[in-house]
């Protein structure tokens, strides 16, 4: 007779397995999600993609070709030796933790859409949205992975010196049927503020079982290649409801979670910008 328990027990065991070795700190993907555009020549002033020059659409098309040809080289070219990254990543760092994503996932691919872009003296500033999606083959279950990344770049001389990170949403999946989950969490949020972090699963669960876990994390340029430990627990409704509070500091949080039932494992996470207490919203939501 089919035994829910056992079988989700021993689902877990592998998927946990997994999801550790992935991190909760996925930006390990979105780091890579490149946000890119390239630097162009001309006097051409723009605020909207209809207008930008065709050199910098061009651009774009020849970023997204470089990463999806997995050229490392061809991609790290636009990045400056001084590169400054809003979480703190080098272009040094960069470079390693794109070479370990290709490795884990060598068939993702990217799509980047212009937003907007505007001159700032001797700078051009655009920025972007980056859709990537793949899959991770494996012999005994599959990852798949979708992630959504908005990011500004700063240019000097055709070369990136400089990228913020604006909003970012990643999603792994697993098994034949991974939880469907409606996620609700503030697009940004005050320093020391208080805020509801929703991880709902759609289906309804029956006689089956759910684990799962959240966590919250400080946005730091070692999370990218250094996984995150977590344990879960038996999850008594269907998803995840959990209460956090912001820092007292204007710093950005990852906030994630994992939800694993008998046939397959959703694992999500978002970023939450904090801004201080008399800042604007600055920071839209993917």
């Amino acid at each position: 007779m089919y035994n829910p328990a056992i079988s989700l027990g021993q689902l877990s065991q592998s998927l946990t397995a997994k999801a550790k070795s992935r991190s909760l700190g996925w930006s390990a993907f979105l780091l890579l999600t490149l946000g890119f555009t390239a630097g162009w020549s001309g006097n051409a002033q723009a605020e909207s993609p209809e207008t930008a020059p065709p050199q910098l659409k061009d651009a774009l098309s020849q970023i997204d070709a470089a990463a999806n040809s997995r050229n490392l080289q061809a991609v790290m070219q636009f990045y400056g030796a001084d590169f400054k990254h809003s979480d703190g990543l080098t272009r040094a760092s960069m470079e390693q933790a794109l070479t370990q994503l290709w490795e884990r996932y060598p068939e993702l691919t990217y799509r980047t859409e212009l937003q907007d872009w505007t001159r700032e003296g001797d700078e051009i500033i655009a920025e972007t949205v980056t859709y990537i999606t793949g899959s991770q083959p494996s012999e005994s279950m599959a990852m798949k992975l979708e992630a959504t990344l908005r990011s500004r770049q700063h240019f000097e001389n055709q070369t990136i010196v400089q990228q913020d990170i604006l909003a970012e949403r990643t999603q792994l999946t697993s098994g034949v049927n991974p939880p469907t989950v409606d996620v609700q969490l503030p697009n940004e949020v005050r320093v020391g503020q208080e805020y509801n972090f929703d991880v709902i699963v759609k289906e309804p669960l029956g006689d089956d079982f759910l684990l799962g876990t959240a966590l919250e994390e400080p946005v730091k340029s070692e999370r990218y290649t250094t996984p995150a430990d977590f344990a879960l627990e038996l999850l008594p409704a269907g998803g995840i409801f959990k209460v956090g509070k912001a820092p007292s500091t204007d710093e950005d949080r990852w906030i994630s979670a994992v939800l694993i039932r008998g046939d397959g494992m959703t694992m999500i996470t978002q970023r939450l910008p904090v801004v201080g207490s008399s800042s604007a919203s600055k920071k839209p939501s993917t």
